[in-house]
């Protein structure tokens, strides 16, 4: 039988992004994405102009009628949460629908660069902070990793000194495992390799068991969705069992060649990636 993730995210006409990456994705990988839309918008909120329609009221309807349905998914997959009603939500769909053998993913869509995102207040921030510590798979980026563990995103080592830094940052995923996620890949680390002397992005995946780094080229520029186009390629893996070390350098490997292929294209950074000619990267083995 297909396996199923729900994913609660909005949906964004153009941006390649939220539920656009996340059902193009797990449909690659073999499982069954069900959309649960947190809104729907005309393009993701980068552009310079938008209609947003919110679809908090709604979330208790999608919920009430699968509970009806009495439908089981393998995996739940949450992604932008835009103010604490929407977040008190999930945790009603988590209290119907996380059993046992589910796994819960959550992506932190908290902040970039150091900053938080303009919407988030303390008290959703520590909403998040509960649904995180829930999560078996978070997949925060550096700036999202400070805010959960209540680090200095400025006071981070320089990137120049990458061993320092990733052992800082692997210190700081381990601490959130001690609090009950069961495990964390922290995206897009920007380092120097002192070997090779070049920029590279990085990947570092820390779970009780086990911890490394994927890193690839840095290109630069900051495409919309590629973080969620990540989480959803690891939450699919997740869904067929799959390593974490498997699917991370997989993730990896299928953004590489979507940003390199978008970057030689000159695509917009508003616009995503390419990553539509790659997903037959993400097919299962036959």
């Amino acid at each position: 039988m297909t396996k199923k993730i729900a994913v609660i995210n909005d949906l964004s006409g153009f941006g390649r992004c939220s539920l656009t990456a996340a059902i193009s994705v797990l449909s690659a990988m073999g499982v069954q994405p069900c959309p649960l839309p947190t809104a729907l918008l005309t393009a993701q909120t980068g552009y310079p102009s938008y209609y947003c329609d919110d679809y908090t009221e709604k979330m208790e309807h999608y919920r009430r009628e699968w509970e009806k349905m009495q439908v089981e998914f393998t995996g739940i997959y949450t992604g932008y949460v835009a103010n604490e009603r929407q977040i008190h939500e999930i945790f009603s769909f988590l209290d119907t629908f996380y059993q046992k053998e589910t796994f819960l993913l959550v992506d932190p869509v908290m902040g970039d660069n150091g900053h938080t995102y303009g919407m988030y207040s303390d008290e959703l921030c520590r909403l998040m902070k509960l649904l995180a510590a829930q999560a078996d798979l978070i997949t925060p980026n550096l700036t999202e990793l400070c805010l959960l563990t209540g680090t200095d995103f400025h006071g981070l080592p320089e990137s120049g000194n990458p061993q320092v830094l990733l052992d800082t940052v692997r210190e700081m995923a381990q601490a959130l495992c001690k609090k009950g996620t069961r495990a964390v890949v922290v995206t897009g680390i920007h380092f120097q390799d002192p070997a090779e002397g070049s920029k590279k992005i990085g990947n570092l995946y820390v779970s009780p068991g086990e911890s490394g780094l994927a890193s690839f080229p840095d290109m630069d520029g900051s495409f919309s969705g590629t973080g969620d186009l990540f989480a959803s390629v690891l939450a699919g893996g997740y869904a067929r069992g799959d390593s974490l070390a498997q699917t991370v350098l997989l993730a990896g490997s299928f953004l590489e060649d979507a940003l390199r292929d978008s970057v030689r294209e000159g695509i917009p950074y508003n616009d995503g990636v390419n990553f539509e000619k790659y997903l037959h990267y993400l097919l299962p083995k036959q």
